[in-house]
């Protein structure tokens, strides 16, 4: 880029116009089309980067939503069983069992536990210090 500057010569009584360069401070800009490559270059790594950070972000908060137990990712519930059995049996922790004629401790049990009835007929027998049952007898399921 030039520059006009205009000189008032002591000899002529009109100004003479002289061209300037412009000065050298600093890096010129570039019209050639070099400095172009590289910025284009930079622009493809900091949109690379930012995918990238988009993608770790995104693969820890799938890890941290499959980290929380809850009823859709298969929790278990204090007796053992997954949500969904737990969910669908008949007897739940803490309520109170009436005994119903012909029920034995292991048809309880079974309604329990049914994944696995051995455990929770341990778990009544350790409740009623017995292993047998009597209808109308009140039974708190363990």
């Amino acid at each position: 880029m030039a520059a006009v500057e205009i000189l008032q010569s002591p000899v002529s009584v009109a100004p003479a116009l002289r061209v300037v360069s412009p000065p050298t401070t600093g890096a010129a800009p570039r019209f050639d089309g070099v400095g172009v490559h590289e910025r284009l270059a930079r622009r493809r790594r900091a949109r690379a980067r930012r995918r990238a950070l988009a993608l770790g972000a995104l693969v820890v908060l799938s890890l941290m939503v499959l980290a929380v137990p809850g009823h859709s990712f298969g929790a278990t519930s204090p007796t053992g069983l997954s949500s969904d059995l737990a969910g669908s049996s008949v007897l739940a922790a803490g309520e109170l069992y009436v005994v119903q004629p012909g029920d034995t401790l292991a048809g309880i049990a079974r309604a329990m536990n049914p994944v696995d009835p051995v455990e929770a007929r341990a778990l009544l027998v350790s409740e009623l210090h017995s292993t047998v049952v009597v209808a109308g007898e009140h039974v708190l399921i363990p």
